[in-house]
């Protein structure tokens, strides 16, 4: 009997943990049943011991409850400690974690999400405005639009293109009305990117570029009045095309270390002398910078004349500089691999500014990086992600075409399983792209700026668009590696490592940004104990502390007590907000959720400051991260849309892959956590019953490759928003042939009945006679089956080009290496 009420005081602890009851509340529960079992005879035996000890244990919840004695006895005792352990944070990590808000994140640090937050949003839409933009201009412009030519011929966008760019607005996107812009949403934003992007990359990031992280951005949260005045119109209508130097040499994924400075100075401006900086720079990769006439510049500024002030380092700096400048050196290009947007160096030496150049005026002096990130956490959600969606999106429609018109061994390609296996890929991960693009594009609309989460976009999409095309590429094969106006596929996956880098290269953001800050700024205590320890003398600091740090205690018992509960019973333990098909795993990403949680408690209590050098425990607890995002993205996008049931193999295979990665990067911790005893502890906690997660099964992608090989709704919702092509072009020649090949494939069946030989473009025109002449076919199938076989021949086809294609080239004298004796002679 003893073990039994021991398991009965054990079970309600564990239920008290498991579902957060405040500490007040469950010491007044255990003492009322104290007095209950101790002044009524009830209809089972209740030992002594068993009072006694509920009530011991109720005094000493009521004791943890009573902040001036838990101070004495443990808080005040563990604040010098945590002084010294906790990591340091420069002045530049601290902007960058006090940038934008958190939202979603911290709902998956709690270890507890609250779907109904997330339920309440509103589902992504355009507005009536936006909808036409997309279906005129950019419609209109998709169609001006050659890859090939932009790219392997003009090596730039044409002079026409920026002049239609110009007149119809593609620059004001962000800009509001007053100041002649289209003042578009978040989602506004993404939908002309994204379309863009999937006819012609070099166009879309022409277009993202002034609408994002640079000059208008920073003008509208922090110009001055007079500078909206001036340059919000000039951008708005192209007068003024803008670029932002922020990376050089000495300082890429770290720019807060740049080289280049201002001095505060007097100078001459206009013909008189004014207060200013004297400013040099060298800086590359900027986009837009060879055409430019408005640079945005960060750079460090100094005092050390201490005309402002008793300060020498003023900080980063952000100002807006005319290219026209004296000292101002531009014009040479960079040229990325695969697409030929306008990218270079800018450099300046002592070009002296005033002070009413810098964005915001003399009083923003100083305040650059924090002016950066805080455009950043929003900006980096928008375009990029949107460039990757693209890139998804155009994979699943051709991939999936061009493998049902492909045959070989007289059958589609699609119908292979290896083939199966990437095109089931190609589609849940588009599925999975999408659903998160659109989740963050809602909440930056509802004023959200998730830093944590923008990054997290910026990584997964970019990645998620590198895994698309090259699968795209496999399937593919020979068609995809023969450049030529006819090869739809080769420039996306030649510029692949543009979106990688760019914004943050994704090894860094991977490793160090994402759990790295979101561990900080989005776990429920750990900043508060952090500040709390920083804090000033006096008694503020230490009961700040005491409360964080008596919350975060419970939190990790709660989390510990939630993931062995929901590992023990598969995650019955917990309920789905939702009935229906989703629900179960609703329940699923609530277990990961505690387990991430309890697992991210125990390494940053194990290893303190030096966590941040551990970049590889902190890569795998991002990706479990990115996957509990991506499975609440997906999860909201499925309720949205009312839980089409088409849909269902694309969330089934996407939600068991992210479950499946959370599940074995946590494994990858707990097997390299710093101390094993602990780890192997932690293990037992969190997988109870052993690893429950497996890869997405062969018959789910099955389904999924049958939707990409057939015209159905889930397809269309799958690749909705991208440019489809009604053109004699490449990508448009595959849309014709997918059409015709379906419409002709009964007829092809019947001759495959009636005279035992498949139809394929080498045979099809003799094999037609026959069935027509034996009665196999009509003459009107006849003609949809050889419509059919010529549209894929032209599809299937690829460029070749004569030796003297290049007019006028000269093969230049060979030159051998200077010393090599074997070539010289």
């Amino acid at each position: 009997m003893i073990i039994l009420y021991l398991a009965i005081i054990v079970l309600i602890l564990m239920v008290i943990a498991y579902n957060r009851v405040p500490l007040y509340v469950a010491a007044a529960l255990l003492f009322i049943s104290t007095v209950v079992l101790t002044w009524y005879r009830l209809d089972f035996p209740t030992p002594s011991a068993f009072r006694w000890t509920l009530g011991i244990v109720a005094v000493t919840l009521t004791g943890f409850g009573i902040q001036p004695l838990r101070r004495l006895l443990i808080s005040d005792r563990l604040f010098g400690l945590f002084r010294k352990v906790m990591p340091g944070l420069s002045a530049t990590e601290r902007e960058a974690l006090e940038a934008g808000t958190v939202w979603w994140e911290a709902e998956i640090f709690s270890g507890r999400p609250r779907w109904r937050r997330l339920l309440s949003m509103p589902a992504p839409t355009l507005s009536e405005r936006e909808q036409e933009f997309l279906d005129g201009p950019v419609e209109e412009l998709c169609r001006l639009l050659d890859d090939w030519d932009i790219c392997d011929s003009y090596r730039k966008l044409p002079e026409p293109i920026w002049d239609f760019l110009r007149k119809n607005g593609f620059f004001s996107l962000i800009i509001p009305a007053e100041f002649g812009g289209l003042a578009f949403s978040a989602q506004g934003q993404s939908a002309v990117v994204m379309k863009l992007a999937s006819r012609n990359l070099t166009t879309a990031v022409t277009v993202m570029v002034p609408n994002s992280l640079g000059p208008a951005e920073l003008l509208l949260h922090y110009g001055t009045e007079e500078q909206k005045a001036h340059y919000l119109p000039r951008l708005a209508s192209g007068e003024e095309i803008p670029c932002f130097a922020l990376t050089s040499a000495a300082a890429g994924s770290d720019a807060a270390n740049m080289t280049d400075e201002g001095i505060v100075c007097m100078g001459e401006h206009e013909g008189r002398e004014v207060l200013g900086l004297r400013v040099t720079w060298d800086k590359r990769y900027i986009t837009l910078a060879p055409v430019a006439t408005l640079l945005g510049l960060a750079f460090k500024a100094r005092d050390p004349d201490g005309l402002l002030g008793d300060q020498k380092d003023l900080g980063i700096t952000c100002a807006l500089i005319p290219m026209d400048t004296p000292g101002v050196e531009h014009g040479h290009r960079h040229m990325p691999v695969g697409a030929v947007f306008m990218n270079g160096p800018t450099r300046g030496t002592d070009v002296f500014i005033p002070m009413d150049w810098l964005i915001g005026g003399q009083k923003f002096i100083g305040q650059g990086w924090k002016m950066l990130m805080q455009s950043l956490a929003a900006g980096r959600a928008i375009s990029l992600p949107a460039v990757g969606t693209a890139g998804g999106k155009m994979a699943a429609l051709l991939t999936g075409a061009y493998a049902r018109i492909r045959k070989q061994f007289g059958q589609p390609i699609g119908y292979f399983e290896g083939v199966e296996e990437a095109l089931a890929r190609i589609g849940a991960r588009t599925y999975r792209m999408d659903a998160a693009r659109l989740l963050a594009l809602v909440a930056l609309d509802q004023g959200e700026r998730p830093g944590v989460l923008s990054a997290i976009l910026k990584y997964q999409l970019t990645e998620g668009n590198r895994q698309t095309i090259n699968d795209a590429m496999d399937v593919h094969g020979g068609k995809a590696i023969i450049q030529g106006p006819n090869n739809y596929l080769s420039h996306a996956y030649q510029a692949i490592p543009i979106s990688i880098t760019v914004e943050g290269a994704n090894i860094l953001t991977r490793s160090m940004i994402i759990f790295g800050q979101g561990a900080i700024r989005a776990h429920p205590w750990l900043l508060k104990e952090m500040n709390a320890v920083r804090g000033t003398s006096g008694p503020k600091p230490r009961r700040d502390f005491d409360k964080a740090l008596f919350s975060h205690v419970g939190y990790t018992i709660s989390n510990a007590v939630r993931a062995l509960l929901m590992g023990l019973t598969g995650s019955w333990a917990t309920s789905a907000p939702v009935r229906g098909p989703a629900a179960r795993y609703f329940r699923q990403v609530n277990r990961m959720c505690s387990a991430f949680a309890l697992v991210s408690d125990a390494v940053l209590l194990t290893l303190g400051g030096k966590f941040k050098f551990r970049e590889s425990l902190s890569g795998r607890l991002a990706d479990a991260l990115i996957h509990l995002y991506l499975a609440s993205a997906m999860l909201k996008r499925f309720e949205d849309l009312r839980r089409p049931a088409d849909d269902l193999p694309l969330l089934t295979w996407a939600l068991e892959d992210s479950l499946f990665t959370v599940q074995q990067s946590l494994q990858g911790v707990l097997r390299n956590f710093p101390v094993p005893l602990l780890g192997g502890v932690l293990r037992w906690l969190v997988f109870p019953l052993g690893m429950p997660y497996r890869p997405p099964r062969d018959r789910i992608g099955k389904r999924i490759a049958r939707l990409l090989l057939s015209e159905n709704a889930a397809r269309d919702r799958l690749t909705e928003g991208v440019f489809i092509s009604d053109a004699d072009d490449a990508s448009g020649r595959v849309h014709t042939a997918f059409q015709r090949v379906l419409d002709s494939a009964d007829a092809e069946q019947a001759i495959r009945n009636g005279l035992k030989e498949a139809v394929h473009i080498a045979n099809h025109r003799q094999l037609v006679k026959r069935a027509v002449e034996s009665g196999v076919i009509t003459e009107e199938q006849a003609t949809r089956v050889r419509l059919a076989q010529e549209a894929v021949a032209k599809v299937i086809a690829v460029d070749d080009f004569p030796r003297s294609r290049i007019e006028g080239f000269e093969e230049p004298a060979f030159r051998p290496r200077v010393g090599d004796e074997r070539l010289t002679g």
